[in-house]
């Protein structure tokens, strides 16, 4: 016969030859009690050793649950490689974002390299030693119709202005023609293609031809204009706020013309660059970029303290400097959403691709899809 676990066993069976008269063994019932006790005295004597081992080996595996505890690995936090102008706005907003923790908070880490210009910061872009810049979406849009993946997020809507000095004659833009106008950067600047649009959309003339344009970096041109080797000047705008603060006005807002070119609001031209397929293979790491960077802006929107800790980073020579530098900051701060300055992009760059030709924008005859990041920060 099988047993349930698939043992035979034999059953015996009873049959009428067995002696039914078999004589029962003798049972020593003294030994059998002297037996019984031995066996309780070892049981109990067997518990009163394993107690002690079993809280040893429970007193082991706690410790050595709490040293496995305090021995997970911790991730890494996600380093970001940034590239900025030493001097620039943008190394004040990363200050802001490493003296306060807000990269840590994000789980990354920011490593800054300080760069003496724009065109360094785009060649480390490029090159791939850099995760991310700040330039303009034109640049963007153009390395996008070239082929690269590059994609553009807005970190200041503020373009600078075109500044005359203490005294001046110049009054309106008739005023301009026939004068020495400094630009900043070079002949395909967007501020200088824009204010060329406007000119001729308003003044019926172009700057181009009824001016002496003098190209310069934006502090050769300030320097000009303070010595008087020039008679306007269409700097960017910590330019703008340091020739502020020796007496010069504005005579034209840059922030102002692209609402008069058909844009729906104030329009972001400088921002953060990244290239798309890094941002998919680091989805945390730019996102959490991007917050700690509104939490920067956040901060720097409303605590005139924050600026006081951020005043000798800025080198300024005198308060009304300071104050220009903050006020103009404070202005840029991007309040609209990428579809809505992508929206407004598009209709710039029919304006500027006109002036600056394949020079500037290459064969590209519409702002390249994808230019402005779609994604989000959550």
């Amino acid at each position: 016969m099988k047993s349930q676990l698939g043992f035979h066993s034999e059953t015996p069976q009873v049959t009428s030859h067995l002696r039914l008269s078999r004589p029962k063994p003798r049972v020593n019932m003294t030994s059998c009690h002297s037996s019984a006790r031995l066996h309780a005295t070892d049981r109990r004597s067997f518990r009163s050793q394993a107690r002690p081992r079993f809280g040893a080996v429970k007193l082991a595996i706690a410790t050595l649950l709490a040293i496995l505890s305090f021995s997970q690995p911790v991730l890494a936090a996600s380093k970001i490689k940034i590239g900025a102008l030493k001097l620039g706005s943008f190394s004040w907003l990363l200050d802001t974002i490493q003296h306060h923790g807000f990269d840590k908070a994000e789980g990354i880490d920011i490593d800054r390299v300080p760069l003496a210009s724009t065109e360094a910061t785009r060649v480390g872009l490029l090159s791939h030693s850099l995760d991310l810049i700040v330039t303009d979406w034109l640049w963007v849009s153009r390395e996008r119709s070239s082929g690269a993946n590059f994609t553009f997020s807005p970190f200041s809507g503020e373009l600078g202005a075109l500044m005359v000095p203490p005294n001046s004659v110049i009054k309106s833009l008739d005023d301009l023609k026939g004068k020495r106008l400094g630009v900043a950067d070079g002949p395909l600047d967007k501020s200088w293609l824009m204010l060329v649009a406007y000119t001729l959309r308003v003044a019926f003339f172009d700057l181009r031809r009824e001016t002496t344009p003098v190209f310069g970096a934006p502090p050769l041109l300030a320097e000009k204009a303070e010595r008087g080797d020039i008679d306007a000047a269409l700097e960017y705008w910590p330019y703008t706020a340091r020739l502020e603060g020796k007496g010069f006005t504005q005579l034209i807002a840059m922030g102002d013309i692209p609402l008069e070119l058909g844009a729906k609001g104030q329009v972001a031209m400088v921002g953060y660059a990244f290239s798309e397929s890094w941002a998919r293979s680091n989805d945390q790491a730019i996102k959490g970029f991007l917050r700690s960077a509104a939490k920067a802006n956040q901060l720097l929107a409303t605590s005139d303290e924050e600026w006081q800790r951020l005043r000798p980073l800025m080198q300024v020579e005198n308060d009304v400097e300071f104050g220009a530098l903050k006020k103009f900051y404070r202005e840029g701060i991007p309040n609209r959403s990428n579809a809505d300055n992508e929206a407004d992009a598009k209709i710039l760059y029919q304006f500027l691709r006109v002036l600056g030709g394949e020079e500037l924008f290459g064969p590209a005859t519409d702002l390249a899809p994808g230019t402005f990041w779609k994604g989000n920060t959550q």
